[in-house]
């Protein structure tokens, strides 16, 4: 998932040229998939057995990934030849292909996140919060040291071999892997006997039953047993809607409706809307941030290396989230962290004035996007970058995967010059990671803490949606302004969003806990049964 997720921004700026337009309109599609559809993934988890869940987005996804991997190694072989048939519409068909199942990868994925780390992590877990953080955190560390490797490796693999050939390698790499994960799933499964319990009870429950069921608060023993009960009850419900059609059509809009109204009632929302904002920003190792850099000349092996550092400091900042938990308490642990955050990203601010950045306001933001719609140029091809793409910077244009300079001249384009502000942007990305995963994990274990069990699916699956939402707008804002002299800009929205989110938590957490906001102390070591009431189970 890992190799994947850095290798198709790649791909996407190797077919399409020098532009970041392509790997824009992957994440739109992709962010707009679950933006409609969380809600309704996170639904079908819940009320699912957890090992059917788990098998089926497995398979999807591993399966996605490789057709993709096949199809891309087809284009870049007969990439020429495509290019001529039909005035270029079969290359356009075969990048729409590529998209599409990409995007089904994702989404599978999303199932795959849902169920495992939201789900069946918390049942692993118990009652025990202490235990929760430290699992959260070393399923993250896990995340990330393979966000290490994978890029490393695919990364050399595209350098030093061909585009062809790291998509065969991945392709095989998710074949093998695919054996793998189903076994050890099936492993954890067998080995806790608690996710066959749960499985039983949410395959034959819906959402709208147990809303009915939520009058009072519940014992878990109390819970199993009334919602056994509606359950004996609950079919015939099922069975008097399976005899009109229209109840069946509007059965989705009504499960996403109630998802996000369920949502907008939680008492975590205003922070479950702070992590949703950090996602509205380029400064992150999306296929936006490393499309932008290999325009800047940083070569596949670089951009890996940097996003292993990137994941180095993303470890850090899960080690300073059990630290800081133990130490000031769970809410506490995500206003400090979106501090430690805002600050470093105070250097990709002053980067985009540095020299060397390419940022030009006297350039239109909109010259590329407006070029391609409305003057009804042809599809670029790797071999004949267009003229508004060579820069005076001397910033390098793509060729067959290598770089060359703009100018013909070498001693037009002087290398030191555009090294300052790209390190000061990657610098002020990478540390800000720290911050980054704290307040993320942060806010997971207030979801997996304050959400009720048989919503926790469809909870989890609207938040991913919200974060879409905002990534969707990212994306929408580099489809406006593809080129590279607009990225800064984009870059001082990012962290004004970046800042609006931080703004929610904090509010957040002066609702929660008031005036002993800034009093830190070290939290009683509590439980939070699952059915406990959703206001009272924070830390402290």
């Amino acid at each position: 998932d890992r190799m994947w997720h850095f290798a198709v921004s790649v791909f996407l700026v190797e077919l399409y040229g020098n532009s970041l337009l392509l790997t824009a309109v992957y994440g739109l599609v992709v962010a707009g998939s679950v933006l409609l559809l969380g809600a309704l993934i996170g639904d079908w988890v819940d009320k699912n057995s957890r090992l059917k869940v788990a098998q089926t987005s497995l398979i999807v996804q591993n399966a996605s990934v490789i057709l993709c991997g096949i199809i891309l190694m087809i284009i870049f072989l007969f990439k020429t030849q495509l290019l001529t048939l039909y005035h270029g519409w079969l290359l356009t068909m075969c990048y729409i292909l590529v998209i599409t199942i990409a995007n089904i990868a994702n989404l599978a994925s999303t199932a795959t996140a849902i169920t495992i780390q939201r789900d069946w992590i918390v049942v692993v877990a118990g009652e025990d919060r202490s235990k929760l953080a430290d699992m959260n955190a070393t399923i993250r560390r896990i995340d990330q040291l393979t966000n290490i490797l994978a890029p490393m490796a695919v990364g050399q693999i595209m350098t030093f071999g061909s585009p062809m050939i790291g998509c065969g390698f991945i392709s095989g790499w998710n074949l093998m892997s695919m054996c793998v994960e189903y076994l050890l799933l099936w492993k954890v499964y067998q080995k806790t006997p608690t996710l066959a319990l749960k499985s039983a009870k949410v395959e034959e429950s819906e959402l709208k039953q147990l809303n009915v069921t939520k009058e009072g608060d519940m014992k878990p023993a109390e819970g199993v047993q009334l919602i056994v009960e509606k359950d004996v009850t609950g079919f015939e419900p099922q069975q008097e809607k399976e005899v009109g059609c229209a109840a069946r059509i509007a059965e989705p809009f009504i499960t996403f409706r109630d998802g996000w109204v369920a949502y907008y009632n939680q008492p975590v929302f205003l922070a479950g809307m702070g992590l949703a904002f950090l996602y509205m920003t380029v400064l992150g190792f999306d296929c936006i941030t490393t499309g932008y850099a290999y325009t800047q000349g940083l070569s596949g092996s670089v951009l890996s290396l940097l996003m292993g550092a990137s994941a180095v400091t993303g470890i850090m900042g899960t080690v300073a989230f059990t630290w800081l938990r133990r130490k000031c308490g769970l809410i506490r642990t995500g206003l400090i962290s979106g501090v430690a955050q805002f600050a470093c990203l105070i250097l990709c601010v002053i980067s985009v004035f540095m020299p060397g950045s390419p940022m030009d306001l006297t350039v239109s933001p909109f010259a590329d996007i407006s070029a391609r719609l409305f003057e009804n140029e042809p599809l670029p091809t790797i071999a004949s970058p267009e003229p508004e793409m060579i820069l005076a910077t001397g910033m390098p244009n793509l060729i067959n995967g290598s770089t060359t300079p703009a100018n013909s001249d070498p001693e037009m384009s002087p290398e030191p010059v555009p090294l300052i502000s790209v390190s000061l942007l990657f610098a002020g990305v990478i540390a800000a990671r720290v911050g980054l995963w704290s307040f993320d994990l942060t806010v997971t274990q207030l979801l997996q803490e304050n959400v009720v069990e048989s919503e926790r699916g469809i909870i989890n699956g609207v938040q991913n949606s919200m974060n879409y939402l905002l990534d969707l707008l990212h994306f929408i804002m580099v489809i406006l302004a593809p080129n590279p002299e607009a990225f800064g800009l984009l870059v001082l929205i990012s962290v004004s969003f970046v800042a609006m989110g931080h703004i929610m938590y904090f509010r957040f957490a002066q609702k929660t806990l008031g005036k002993q906001l800034f009093v830190c102390r070290t939290p009683d070591p509590k439980t939070a049964p699952d059915s406990s009431p959703p206001g009272n189970t924070s830390t402290v």
